[in-house]
């Protein structure tokens, strides 16, 4: 039997995940790990047998848990790695802080992260996954990471090292993301809070903030963002190809495509992952046939099926 090694964390076996992902949908991890600190994590990563898999999980803002859950250990950052750090233009925030805190903490310090207030989730995934809004990203910003890898050492990495494109980044594999710096632009204070009212009242009356959703559920078409280019100029929208598809709307089981955007998935209550997966699926099919476009999920889906 695999050893798993105690930690000053907390360390649950067969630990249902539903209630831990804004979805709302998921299966029970073999374990669930929420270390203490840094040094709690890098030490139980480096007394974790290697041949266990691990999946940091981030707060679950943009997955999908099968209903079968999850193999090995999964990782979730909490109190120990939410600080904000102002340091003139530099802003190093922990990666379980949620992005729309760090944007507020910054703009009382008179610096921009404000694309930030809008994006669902925390900083780490934020990074992993290259997030933006109204044309920046953070991509834009990010000067370096620190993370613990799998093998329980600790390193700050370049941001370059990540190769941020869009919607992705390369991490080692199994490395956990504790903290990012970024180099944020001055700006005034109630300037800033401004803009982000601004943009919350624009994206209240756009999207479904009300529901159960994982945000955007496809990238957009040919979006980018490596080289400076927002995804929101370009013409092609996922939204536009599905409304196109006639998938606005369109439901299995709990699953839905939200009336109000159309690439947003919702659950209306009581949806499985299964339901949710095998909407997206059906959604990329019909986006197929109208348009001759497939659409590539945004939304991360991990684990196995219902056994």
């Amino acid at each position: 039997m695999t050893q798993i090694p105690a930690p000053r964390g907390t360390l649950t076996e067969n630990r249902p995940l539903a209630d831990l992902t804004w979805l709302r949908v998921g299966g029970p991890a073999d374990w669930l790990f929420q270390p203490a600190d840094e040094a709690d994590l890098a030490a139980f990563l480096r007394d974790l047998p290697p041949e266990v898999p691990v999946f940091p999980m981030g707060v679950g803002s943009n997955l999908i848990v099968r209903d079968g859950g999850i193999r090995g250990v999964v990782i979730r950052l909490g109190r120990g790695f939410n600080t904000v750090v102002v340091e003139g233009p530099r802003v190093t925030a922990g990666a379980a802080m949620l992005d729309a805190h760090v944007a507020r903490k910054a703009a009382e310090a008179g610096r921009d992260l404000t694309f930030l207030r809008t994006i669902p989730g925390g900083i780490g995934g934020a990074v992993r996954m290259n997030a933006g809004c109204y044309g920046h990203y953070v991509v834009d910003f990010l000067e370096e990471v620190r993370i613990v890898t799998r093998q329980g050492e600790v390193q700050t990495l370049p941001a370059a090292a990540l190769n941020l494109r869009y919607r992705q980044s390369d991490l080692p594999e199994g490395a956990v993301i504790v903290a990012a710096t970024f180099r944020a632009p001055e700006g005034d204070p109630a300037a800033l809070a401004a803009r982000m009212e601004e943009q919350l009242a624009k994206r209240d009356a756009s999207q479904p903030t009300k529901d159960r959703t994982a945000g955007s559920t496809f990238r957009n078409p040919l979006g980018r963002s490596s080289t400076g280019t927002a995804d929101d100029t370009h013409e092609l929208k996922a939204w536009k190809v599905i409304d196109e598809a006639g998938m606005r709307g369109a439901q299995i089981g709990g699953a839905q495509m939200s009336p109000l955007h159309a690439n947003f998935m919702i659950n209306t209550g009581g949806a499985t992952a299964e339901d949710l997966e095998s909407l997206g699926e059906s959604v990329r099919k019909k986006v197929f046939q109208s348009s001759g476009i497939t659409l590539e999920w945004e939304i991360m889906r991990v684990g196995e099926p219902a056994r």
